[in-house]
C-alpha cells in the first residue's frame, strides 16, 4: 500500500521508521532530512542525462532513460531497504524526492510491488524546507548565556542539559567555535542548509508546529550569546533577531582563570595551526600584535601568545555590548568551576 501524507505526519512517523531520500548522492551531500538514508534513484551524471533528455526532447525519452538506468538496480535497492526495515518492528518506510514526483513515485512503485507499506512525503524535500524555514520566524522563547571568551559557556550549557534544561548547542551545529580559532579540532562545517535542517531538529526536540504552524512551547531553551555568523554559516535572521532580544544571562569571570581555560583549550594544536588562525584575524589584530603573538607561539610561550589574543578578543566582546542596548543579569563567578556557575545560572534564572 502507498500513502502520501504531508510533512508533520511523516516527521513523526519518521522517528521510529527508516525514511530514504531517492534524490542525487550530491543533492544528498548538500542538504537532507536529519536521519534520512540516501538510496538515489540515479546518480548525478544519471540525472543530468535525463534531465537534458526531458528539457530537449520529450517526457517519454527522458523516462526510457530513466527506467534503463532504475532496471539495473532494483534489486540493489530493495536489499538496501531490506537491511535498514530489519532494525524496525514492521515494513513502513518513508520516500521522498525533491518535489514528490517521478523519483519518489517509482521508489514507491517498486518497494510496493514487493511487499512494503510506503508512505510517500507529500511535497517532497522541498515541503520540508518550507517548514524549516517557517519554524525559524515563531516566536520561540530563548534564554542566552554571555560572557567574554573564555567563560567555558558551551561547557556551563552542556551542564544545564544534564540539569534537565532545554538546551541548544549553535556551535556544535555549526562545528565551529565562532572565533578564528573557532574550526580547531573540529569536523568541517556543514552546508548553509543543512546547517538549519539540523537546527529545526534540534527546536523540534522542545516545541512542536501543529500543521496550522501554531507554536506550543513549554521550557524555554538555553543558547549561547552568538554573533549572527558562526564560521561559514549563519542563524538565520528572523530566528537571530527572536535570540537577541530574548533574555541575557552573562557570566563574569575573571580574565586569568579565562586565560587559563584558553591555554588549556586550545594550546595543544600545532604552532602552524595556531599561526594559521591568527593570520586569519591579524588586519584587526593590528600588524604589531600579529608579530608579537606569532613570535610567542614560535618560542613556545603559548601562554604569552593567548594573553595578548584573549586582550583583543575582550575588545572585541566591549564593541559588540557597547552597541547593544541589551542589559543581561549577570552571574560573577571566581573560577571556571562548570557545575558550580550552571548552578548559580539557574539560581539568577529562577529569581
Amino acid at each position: 500500500m502507498i500513502q502520501k501524507l504531508p510533512i508533520h505526519t511523516v516527521l513523526e512517523l519518521a522517528k521510529t521508521n527508516p525514511i530514504f531520500d531517492v534524490r542525487s548522492p550530491s543533492e544528498y551531500m548538500h542538504a537532507h532530512i536529519p536521519g534520512a538514508i540516501s538510496l538515489p534513484i540515479f546518480n548525478d551524471v544519471e540525472r543530468a542525462e535525463i534531465g537534458t533528455n526531458y528539457k530537449q526532447k520529450s517526457v517519454q525519452d527522458a523516462i526510457k532513460i530513466g527506467l534503463k538506468h532504475f532496471g539495473v538496480e532494483i534489486l540493489n535497492y530493495i536489499e538496501i531497504v531490506e537491511q535498514q526495515v530489519k532494525i524496525t518492528s514492521d515494513k513502513k518506510v518513508i520516500v521522498h524526492c525533491w518535489r514528490g514526483g517521478m523519483r519518489s513515485a517509482a521508489m514507491a512503485w517498486l518497494l510496493d510491488f514487493y511487499g512494503f507499506d510506503v508512505i510517500l512525503l507529500e511535497g517532497g524535500y522541498k515541503a520540508y524546507r518550507q517548514l524549516v524555514l517557517q519554524s525559524f520566524t515563531l516566536p520561540i522563547k530563548f534564554n542566552v548565556l554571555g560572557g567574554y571568551t573564555g567563560s567555558a559557556k558551551t561547557e556551563v550549557l552542556l551542564e544545564l542539559k544534564e540539569r534537565g534544561e532545554a538546551v541548544i548547542d549553535l556551535e556544535g551545529l555549526a562545528s565551529h567555535k565562532g572565533s578564528s580559532f573557532g574550526a580547531l579540532g573540529l569536523p568541517t562545517q556543514p552546508t548553509q542548509e543543512q546547517f538549519e535542517n539540523n537546527l529545526h531538529k534540534e527546536l523540534l526536540e522542545y516545541i512542536q508546529i501543529n500543521a496550522e504552524g501554531v507554536l506550543h512551547q513549554e521550557h524555554s531553551i538555553w543558547l549561547e550569546n552568538e554573533s549572527q555568523r558562526i564560521g561559514l554559516v549563519n542563524i538565520p535572521k528572523a530566528l537571530f533577531e527572536n535570540i537577541i532580544a530574548s533574555s541575557l544571562y552573562v557570566l563574569q569571570i575573571p580574565f586569568e582563570e579565562r586565560l587559563k581555560f584558553i591555554v588549556e583549550h586550545y594550546g595543544k594544536f600545532t604552532t602552524q595551526e595556531l599561526i594559521d588562525a591568527v593570520l586569519r584575524i591579524q588586519k584587526k589584530l593590528g600588524g604589531l600584535e600579529t608579530k608579537n603573538v606569532i613570535q610567542f607561539i614560535e618560542e613556545g610561550s603559548i601562554y604569552n601568545a593567548f594573553e595578548l589574543l584573549l586582550k583583543y578578543y575582550d575588545r572585541q566582546y566591549l564593541v559588540a555590548a557597547n552597541r547593544s542596548t541589551r542589559i543581561g543579569k549577570i552571574i560573577n563567578a571566581e573560577t571556571i568551576e562548570v557545575t558550580k556557575n550552571a548552578k548559580s545560572i539557574l539560581e539568577k534564572f529562577k529569581n
